[in-house]
């Protein structure tokens, strides 16, 4: 997958949480998957048509009422799903807010090696200075990124790694998310 992809896919906070549910075998239905990820409806049904037209999920034929559908993954959302899971799986209940803020996950994701802030826009050109420098505070803060200042160079810069569970989530999307397509 491509980070531009992936970056479309995690503009919906309930995105990874309902491709996870999905792929551990939650039941399709609406009510399951709100009850599953602690969604509101209104996040839910948006992050759920995002997905449709992303076409990692589809509405399961034949099944359900239109009032309560029930869904599937489509085979192209089973490969993302499991992905979702393994980031899913190495976060707490309490990392949840972070982890579906949006950049949160392609800026771990382009921190597999130490990277300056440049650095992490020009693989990231949709994102802004402002939403790139808050979601980096918000990361260092709960411990998922570190700062150090290069003293050495002129002028000084900072340098950035991912650590602790950000330092697991960058290793799990690095290993499937491709930067050369944008």
């Amino acid at each position: 997958m491509y980070i531009k992809s992936f970056v479309n896919i995690t503009s919906r906070a309930w995105a990874i949480p309902i491709l996870s549910s999905l792929h551990v075998g939650v039941a399709g239905r609406q009510a399951a998957l709100l009850t599953a990820t602690g969604a509101s409806r209104t996040a839910f049904a948006q992050s759920v048509d995002h997905l449709i037209k992303l076409g990692l999920v589809e509405r399961n034929p034949g099944h359900g009422h239109p009032l309560r559908p029930e869904f599937r993954l489509t085979a192209a959302g089973k490969q993302t799903a499991a992905m979702a899971d393994r980031i899913q799986r190495a976060t707490t209940e309490d990392d949840q807010r972070l982890l579906r803020k949006s950049w949160t996950l392609p800026i771990l994701t382009t921190l597999g090696s130490p990277s300056q802030f440049n650095e992490i826009k020009r693989n990231l050109p949709t994102i802004t200075d402002r939403a790139l420098s808050q979601s980096l505070k918000a990361m260092e803060g709960s411990d998922w990124v570190h700062r150090s200042v290069d003293h050495q160079a002129r002028p000084p810069r900072s340098i950035y790694r991912a650590v602790n569970t950000g330092r697991v989530i960058s290793k799990i999307t690095g290993s499937e998310i491709r930067f050369d397509q944008m």
